[in-house]
């Protein structure tokens, strides 16, 4: 009984054809970029004029509630004294202290919370030639380009050369930049 290999070969052609589509199209998919998300996620930092609280598990004599962040950039804490937190995240904020801690050795392992109560405002001043002069504020978690400014103001009055805009910063040590 003679029987034919010719079915299989077709099956075999069919089926090599189809593992590649299958193994083109999931390296297409992987390779492909990703969409870029409309804002990306920024840590707050802690900043002047940030009213923050601070726990101490375990330790209720410790704990601070309604502390100031001064204009200096730092608080003042029970036995530790005074400790920068300007420009700090959250999470390093706490590091910061229960290092602090440790170190002065008064704790061992000290677990420390660090809740913002209340933000310091984030104003900025948009004058010149744009339709609505004024001082946006800026939400605390987000960051906002200068184009975003200039439309939150109305955008740019007729008369106004958008290519020569100047940008002045007061930089965290008091100078200007612009």
């Amino acid at each position: 009984m003679k029987t034919s290999l010719r079915p299989l070969r077709l099956f075999a052609v069919t089926l090599v054809l189809v593992t590649g589509s299958v193994a083109a199209s999931l390296h297409a998919a992987q390779a492909a970029p990703k969409p870029k998300s409309e804002k990306k996620y920024v840590p707050y930092k802690i900043t002047r004029g940030d009213t923050v609280s601070i726990g101490i598990l375990g330790e209720q004599d410790l704990n601070a509630g309604g502390k100031r962040v001064e204009a200096t950039g730092t608080i003042n804490l029970s036995l530790i004294g005074e400790i920068n937190l300007v420009g700090l995240t959250i999470a390093e904020a706490q590091e910061a202290i229960a290092r602090k801690y440790r170190d002065d050795r008064f704790l061992r392992n000290p677990q420390v919370s660090v809740t913002v109560e209340i933000y310091a405002p984030r104003v900025v001043y948009i004058s010149g030639k744009v339709n609505n002069p004024g001082r946006p504020e800026i939400p605390a978690d987000t960051e906002i380009t200068i184009k975003e400014l200039i439309s939150k103001v109305g955008g740019f009055s007729e008369t106004a050369r958008g290519k020569e805009v100047i940008v002045t910063r007061t930089m965290p040590n008091g100078t200007l930049k612009t």
